[in-house]
């Protein structure tokens, strides 16, 4: 079987293992409820279908690591996974902040963060997670592939999968040219997930939130980024400019 054969079918089983492990660890860690992440509507995060085909390419190399310990060059390869995806997640938040002007996510109060694209916590546990990959993933792969190979017919869901996810990227796609439109007028970064949670909280006074389509309220996007605008800009300048007056002031 050909490697874009491969690489498609493992950014597809990527893309949706990777978009429920954050729905779980966004439920039960983080924001504790349910949240669609990422800017896609369907459940696909195409980090980590990008992330899954850097682990598996990076497998193969392990014979090429010098040294005889086995440990050492399993935990040197694993070093090497978590640099990979650690410089793939980099690149894919400054891309979209720069043409998007839009957030994706944010490291901004973890210690050690660039620009609020990466940190050391996160590159580990991206390390926990490629080696994780590694003793029960990979092994798992292989064998889906051969199955696969002898089996192509079945190849048709991988197609199925690229449809659906065509149709979604457009989707949302124009949501976020309207979220970058907004931006630009009013020179703001828009964080992806803090808009996000306003919306479900604002809606949930009243209704029950949308799973999938988290950032459609029946009302205007813009509507919704003005009053997202007023509350985490507005206010802060607000805030800063009373400090400023308590501090010059302090009588």
């Amino acid at each position: 079987m050909n490697y874009f054969l491969i690489l498609t079918f493992l950014f597809a089983t990527g893309s949706m293992i990777g978009w429920g492990l954050e729905v779980l660890y966004r439920r039960f860690v983080s924001q504790k409820h349910w949240v669609n992440p990422g800017f896609l509507t369907g459940p696909c995060l195409p980090l980590y279908g990008m992330s899954l085909c850097i682990l598996y390419l990076l497998a193969g190399i392990e014979d090429d690591i010098p040294g005889e310990a086995v440990w050492l060059r399993k935990l040197i390869l694993f070093v090497f996974m978590a640099i990979a995806i650690t410089c793939l997640e980099y690149l894919v938040g400054e891309l979209t902040l720069k043409v998007t002007k839009v957030r994706l996510w944010d490291y901004t109060n973890q210690w050690g963060n660039i620009r609020g694209m990466i940190c050391p916590l996160y590159s580990f546990f991206w390390m926990v997670l490629s080696a994780i990959y590694y003793f029960f993933i990979h092994p798992q792969i292989l064998d889906a592939l051969i199955w696969l190979a002898r089996n192509l017919a079945f190849s048709f869901g991988i197609g199925f999968f690229y449809g659906i996810f065509v149709i979604d990227l457009t989707y949302s796609a124009q949501i976020i040219i309207k979220i970058r439109e907004f931006a630009q007028e009013r020179e703001i970064i828009v964080k992806l997930e803090e808009l996000r949670e306003d919306i479900y909280y604002n809606i949930h006074r009243h209704t029950k939130p949308h799973f999938l389509l988290s950032l459609h309220t029946g009302r205007p996007i813009r509507e919704i980024l003005e009053q997202y605008r007023e509350q985490h800009f507005d206010g802060n300048r607000l805030k800063e400019e009373l400090q400023k007056h308590i501090n010059h002031n302090p009588d």
